[in-house]
């Protein structure tokens, strides 16, 4: 069984779990994409989005293929859905933490960022990039759907100095429908990284006719202050058609306006609104 997320996938010899990147190997579970970045990319620390982390700064970014959630809506699906083959086509030889880190230095980045797909299901991969990174003198912030379990969040966020977590909806109806996961594990990794002293921005991404109610986006904004503090970013983002959620409209400027005003009244004090070159 594989205890990394809430899915606790029990695989046969030869099956990989739901993430598709972790595989019973002869009774052994392998982290199949360790070494395998399939992108790679240096950029603008706002673009996690991060916005009061080392602003203005560069972020040496990659991902693998994979991921634990099945959103319908994934704008990063070319990833999360790919395959081992794709990892490997994109990489070429394997990628060693430790060169990483070089390649960020020399792009003069202020820090390393795991991101694209899930950095849970390389979560081995990920922890060796950030202890390399530190020992260079970087920082190293993740980009997650916080659907991970307890202690493996504890072994890989002690190495990891901010992340933002997409929280998709204050609705388990909508996790369990659209996503293939549960809210309760998302909000709990929440807490846990608050209390493990990272860096928390959060992002809502704006669906029209599925997580854009009022009351939804109240209820969501009262939890924010109420666990993690009115000084906590929230991003809200525009949803464009995308994946296998095609028949729902870009998020209406009005929407958002409107979860910005909400996320006001609620007490937050660092509201931003995202994609709005997409409304």
């Amino acid at each position: 069984m594989c205890a990394l997320c809430p899915h606790r996938c029990r695989m046969a010899p030869g099956r990989t779990g739901r993430c598709g990147v972790r595989k019973n190997v002869g009774g052994r579970l392998l982290a199949l994409t360790y070494g395998r970045p399939a992108a790679v990319q240096v950029d603008p620390i706002e673009k996690k989005p991060l916005y009061h982390f080392l602003p203005g700064t560069w972020t040496y970014s990659l991902g693998t293929v994979g991921c634990n959630l099945s959103c319908l809506f994934c704008q990063n699906y070319e990833l999360s859905t790919g395959t081992l083959e794709v990892a490997a086509a994109a990489s070429g030889p394997e990628i060693r933490p430790d060169q990483i880190v070089a390649a960020a230095r020399r792009e003069t980045c202020a820090s390393v960022a795991l991101t694209y797909n899930e950095p849970t299901v390389w979560a081995e991969y990920g922890r060796d990039i950030a202890v390399a990174a530190h020992g260079a003198g970087l920082k190293v912030v993740s980009v997650t759907n916080g659907f991970i379990q307890p202690v493996a969040a504890a072994a890989l966020y002690e190495h990891v100095d901010a992340a933002n977590v997409d929280l998709k909806a204050f609705d388990d109806g909508f996790y369990q429908r659209l996503c293939g996961g549960r809210l309760q594990p998302v909000l709990d990794t929440l807490t846990q990284l608050k209390r493990l002293g990272v860096w928390l921005e959060v992002t809502n991404l704006v669906i029209p006719g599925e997580n854009d109610s009022p009351a939804g986006l109240s209820e969501l904004c009262r939890w924010v202050v109420s666990e993690l503090g009115p000084d906590t970013p929230l991003h809200f983002s525009a949803f464009f058609p995308t994946h296998r959620l095609t028949h729902r409209p870009v998020t209406p400027q009005a929407t958002l306006t409107l979860a910005a005003r909400l996320a006001a009244e609620a007490g937050l004090r660092h509201v931003h609104l995202g994609n709005l070159h997409l409304v």
